[in-house]
């Protein structure tokens, strides 16, 4: 491959960037229309607990976080569903007791040889071929899950009592959205951290939205503004030794800036032409609002 993936170390990299940029903007996208935006960072947070736990037990840190992620995310989404906590309340929850029980588990495991910053913060360099494999198997299970239930998914994302009504299986697809946020934040956590995981899911979702005419149109945005932030932050960490993880996010918020500011422009522009149009008939198409816009 040509200059900067000519090495090996680079294209494991690239390819377990590549799966990560491209699903973690799938569930991110259920997950902005449900206004939901948190969970993937509140997950995170419980996630970190199950690597500490993982540097404990003496076990692969991936499984353990994997494990403490699904429950935490079930549990948010009973909590929401039966009305016990709010949403935002059972977030918070999820991000002080992931947090607290990372540290004490940490504190447990004493004199070990614990290397958190590659999971908090991200290490996609210095992924091995067993990592990526991995990467390729969550990835290949949340594509194969959003393209056989997507459509149910996004009727009960914007509108879970119609869906209900409808006869949608809301009790299973939430279940099943919840699982798929857990493996996320587990797949991307090498990639770009746990701290960042959330950004990854949200801003390219925030970019398509701003382009995109439809529901398939922001899932095929999103999908394309995560791959491609990644491939341009892996060049930039190359280039000038920059930390790749902060700077994937950095280019997926750059991108959403540019989208904002080409938004705003092409407003400007063709309002005025409209001058004569009535308020209501100049307001933007609101995406949400209907359940035919996949």
């Amino acid at each position: 491959m040509p200059w900067p993936f000519e090495l090996q170390f680079m294209q494991l990299a690239l390819v377990t960037g590549l799966v990560v940029g491209a699903t973690a903007p799938l569930i991110g996208t259920f997950l902005v229309q449900r206004r939901m935006s948190l969970m993937g960072d509140g997950v995170g947070h419980v996630a970190f607990a199950g690597v500490a736990a993982g540097f404990l037990a003496g076990v692969w840190p991936v499984w353990t976080a994997l494990a403490l992620a699904v429950v935490a995310a079930i549990v948010v989404d009973r909590l929401r569903s039966r009305g016990t906590a709010q949403g935002d309340l059972a977030l918070a929850m999820i991000f002080y007791g992931g947090i607290a029980g990372g540290v004490v588990l940490i504190g447990l495991a004493g004199s070990l040889d614990v290397n958190l910053f590659a999971y908090l913060f991200g290490s996609i360099l210095t992924v091995g071929p067993s990592e990526v494999w991995v990467a390729l198997a969550l990835g290949a299970v949340i594509v194969a899950t959003v393209a056989a239930c997507g459509r149910a998914l996004f009727a009960m994302a914007v509108d879970e009592e119609w869906a209900r009504v409808a006869g949608v299986p809301v009790g299973a697809l939430n279940t099943v959205l919840s699982v798929l946020v857990a493996v996320t934040v587990v797949a991307a956590m090498r990639v770009v951290g746990i701290l960042l995981v959330a950004a990854l899911m949200v801003v390219p979702v925030a970019t398509a939205q701003l382009i995109a005419r439809s529901q398939r149109g922001i899932l095929g945005w999103s999908v394309v503004v995560g791959m491609t932030s990644v491939v341009a932050g892996l060049v930039a960490a190359r280039t000038w030794g920059l930390a790749p993880g902060g700077t994937i996010v950095l280019f997926a918020i750059g991108t959403f800036g540019l989208a904002t500011t080409a938004g705003s422009v092409r407003r400007l522009d063709v309002w005025p032409a409209r001058a004569g149009a009535s308020p209501v008939s100049r307001r933007p198409r609101v995406l949400n609002d209907s359940h035919h816009h996949w």
